[in-house]
C-alpha cells in the first residue's frame, strides 16, 4: 500500500521500470482487446438470443438490446469519476475487469447449466457495472504511458489513437466472426465460455506488465474544482470583467499570504481565452481577495482552473451534436441483423453466414481504413495543409458524420429494394421465408459504417482526450462512451415515436413482419435527423476554440 502525492492511499503501486510508452501500452491493449472481444461477441448477437431463445417480439428485443447497451455506456461516467477522484485508473481497471469476468461467468451459467432467464438479465447488468470502470480508464491509461516531455514519444502518441482503435476493432471483428458462429451453430454456452477464457487470460497478461506502467493516484474531485469556479463567479457578479492580465490569479506557488504573492503560470498552465467571459470574474483579484491572509478557493480561482471549466463547456455542444451518429450505429445491432436474416446467406452448398456475423465486415473495413488514413492520407494531406495530422480532428469528425447521413440513405434504398423483391415473389405475408436477394446487397452499408466509424469515432476519442483537462481525462473517455448509451436510448425514443405515429395511419412502420413493415421509412427519418445534426455540428466546429497552453512568463507580475 502506498500514497500518491495528494496523500490518497492506493494499491498496486510498485516502482515502475518503464522503457517507453509502446512497451507498456502493449500489455494494456491485451485487457482492452479481451473486453471488446467479449462485448462484441455478446452484443453483436444478443437480439438473436432474445428473439429465438426467449421468444421476444422484434421491437421488444431491439429495445432490450438498446437499453442494455445504453446502461453499459452510462456507467463509465460513474467509473471515470471514481477513477479520477478515488481509485486511480490502474486500480479501477483491475477491479472492473474482475467484475466483468464474474458477470460473464454468471451469464454462461444462465444459458447452460441453470437455464435461468432472471440470472441472464442480472448477469447482463453486472457486465454493465464492470464495463463502467473499464472503458473510461483503459485507453486513457494507455495514452498516459507516453511522455509528453519526450518529442519522440509525443509524436508516437499522435498515431497512438489510430493504432489503438485498430487493435480493439480487431478484437471485435474476430469475435463477430468466431463467437457468433459458435453461438448459432454449436450453442450459446460454448460461445460464452470462449469469452470467459479470453477475459481471464487477458487479465493475467495485464497484471504481468504491472512494473512497466506509469501509474498516478487519484486527484481531488474534478467536480469540486468546477463548482468552485461557478460559485466564485456568482459571488463576484458585481466585479467588472477585464482583459488586464495583472488582475488575474495564476495560482499559488509557495506563499500563503495572497497580498504578497507573485503569479507564475506553470509549463502546463492554460492561456486565457475570451469565450464564456462571465467565468472570468472567478479569477479576478478584488479588494477583498488582496486584503485576505489566505486564499478562499470558493471565491478566487486560478486562470487555469477557470479555463478548465471553459474546456468542458466548449465540448458539451460537440458531444450533443454527435448523438445522432450513435443512433445510426445502434441500428447495426438490431434491425440490420433482422433484415439480413431474411436474405440469401449461403456460401457454397454447406455454409450459411450467421446474420449477425456480417457486422464483422465493419471491423474489416476499419482494419483497412485506419492504416490507409494514418500511413497514406495523413502524409499526403500534411503536404497540402501543413497541419501535423493532415487535417484537424474536427474536420476528420465532420467527414465521418457526413458518411453517417449517407449510410441511412443507402440503408433506406436497400430496404426498399428488399421489400420490392419480396412483393415480386409473393412473400410479403411470409416473414420467415428467405427472400431471393443476396445478403451482399447490404455490403455498401457495412463499408460506409466502417469508414465513418474509423473517421468519426477515432477523431472523437482524440478530441476528448486532448481537449479535456488533464485531471478529467477518464471522464473525457467516459463522455465519448456515454454517447453510445444516450444514442441507444434516443434510438428507443425514435422507435417508440415512429411506432405511435405510424400506428395511427393504420400501417406500422416497425412490425414483426419486416416485409409488411416500412423499415425504409424509418431509415429516411434517421437520415433527416442525422443531416440536421450534421449541420449543427458544422456550425459548432467553425466556432470551436482549441486548448491553448500559456507559455508567457508572468513571474514579475505583482499582486
Amino acid at each position: 500500500m502506498a500514497e500518491n502525492r495528494n496523500g490518497n492511499a492506493f494499491f498496486f503501486n510498485q516502482p515502475s521500470t518503464r522503457k517507453g510508452g509502446w512497451q507498456a501500452a502493449i500489455f494494456i491493449i491485451c485487457v482492452e482487446f479481451a473486453e471488446r472481444f467479449a462485448y462484441s461477441g455478446l452484443s453483436g448477437n444478443l437480439i438473436t438470443y432474445l428473439t429465438n431463445a426467449l421468444h421476444q417480439p422484434i421491437t421488444t428485443a431491439a429495445k432490450n438490446v438498446n437499453t442494455w447497451v445504453g446502461v453499459s455506456s452510462l456507467f463509465p461516467l460513474l467509473g471515470g469519476f471514481v477513477a479520477d477522484s478515488y481509485l486511480g485508473r490502474f486500480n479501477t481497471i483491475v477491479v472492473s475487469s474482475l467484475i466483468y469476468l464474474i458477470g460473464m461467468i454468471l451469464l454462461t451459467l444462465s444459458v447452460s447449466a441453470l437455464k435461468n432467464t432472471t440470472l441472464f438479465f442480472i448477469a447482463l447488468y453486472i457486465l454493465s457495472v464492470g464495463d463502467g470502470g473499464h472503458k473510461p480508464c483503459v485507453q486513457t491509461f494507455a495514452a498516459d504511458q507516453f511522455d509528453d516531455d519526450s518529442p519522440e514519444e509525443k509524436n508516437a502518441k499522435s498515431s497512438f489513437f489510430n493504432w489503438w482503435y485498430l487493435g480493439i476493432v480487431a478484437g471485435s471483428t474476430i469475435a463477430t466472426f468466431l463467437v457468433i458462429y459458435l453461438q448459432d451453430n454449436i450453442g450459446w454456452a460454448t460461445g460464452l465460455g470462449v469469452l470467459v477464457a479470453v477475459l481471464a487470460l487477458a487479465l493475467a497478461l495485464f497484471l504481468l506488465g504491472i512494473k512497466r506502467y506509469k501509474k498516478e493516484g487519484p486527484t481531488s474531485s474534478p467536480f469540486t474544482r468546477m463548482a468552485q469556479v461557478f460559485v466564485a463567479a456568482v459571488r463576484k457578479w458585481r466585479v467588472k470583467t477585464t482583459l488586464d492580465p495583472n488582475t488575474y490569479w495564476y495560482g499559488e506557488e509557495e506563499h500563503h499570504n495572497i497580498s504578497h504573492l507573485q503569479s507564475q503560470p506553470k509549463s502546463h498552465s492554460l492561456a486565457h481565452t475570451n469565450q464564456f467571459r462571465f467565468l472570468d470574474k472567478a479569477m479576478i483579484i478584488d479588494d477583498m481577495d488582496a486584503s485576505s491572509k489566505t486564499k478562499n478557493p470558493w471565491r478566487l480561482c486560478s486562470v487555469t482552473q477557470v479555463e478548465e471549466v471553459k474546456l468542458v463547456l466548449r465540448l458539451i455542444p460537440i458531444w450533443l451534436s454527435f448523438l445522432m451518429f450513435f443512433v445510426v450505429q445502434t441500428q447495426l445491432h438490431t434491425f440490420v441483423i433482422k433484415q439480413s436474416s431474411t436474405m440469401v446467406r449461403s456460401i457454397g452448398p454447406h455454409f450459411l453466414i450467421p446474420p449477425a456475423s456480417l457486422q464483422g465486415l465493419v471491423g474489416v473495413i476499419i482494419l483497412i481504413a485506419v492504416p490507409v488514413y494514418d500511413r497514406l492520407f495523413v502524409p499526403f494531406a500534411r503536404k497540402i495543409t501543413g497541419h501535423p495530422s493532415g487535417i484537424t480532428v474536427l474536420q476528420r469528425i465532420a467527414i465521418g458524420l457526413f458518411l453517417s447521413v449517407l449510410n441511412m440513405v443507402v440503408a433506406a434504398l436497400v430496404e426498399a429494394k428488399r421489400v420490392s423483391v419480396a412483393k415480386e415473389n409473393n412473400l410479403l405475408d411470409n416473414p420467415k421465408a428467405v427472400i431471393p436477394m443476396s445478403i451482399w446487397w447490404m455490403l455498401p452499408q457495412y463499408i460506409i459504417y466502417g469508414v465513418s466509424d474509423a473517421l468519426a469515432v477515432v477523431g472523437f476519442q482524440e478530441l476528448f482526450y486532448d481537449q479535456m483537462p488533464e485531471m478529467m481525462r477518464s471522464l473525457g473517455a467516459a463522455a465519448y462512451i456515454s454517447l453510445l448509451g444516450f444514442g441507444s436510448f434516443a434510438s428507443n425514443v425514435v422507435i417508440s415515436v415512429v411506432e405511435e405515429v405510424s400506428s395511427r395511419t393504420g400501417e406500422k412502420w416497425l412490425g414483426n413482419n419486416l416485409n409488411r413493415a416500412h423499415l425504409d421509412y424509418f431509415y429516411w427519418v434517421l437520415a433527416a435527423l442525422s443531416a440536421l445534426s450534421f449541420c449543427v455540428y458544422i456550425w459548432l466546429a467553425k466556432r470551436f476554440v482549441y486548448k491553448k497552453i500559456d507559455v508567457t512568463d508572468t513571474s514579475n507580475q505583482k499582486v
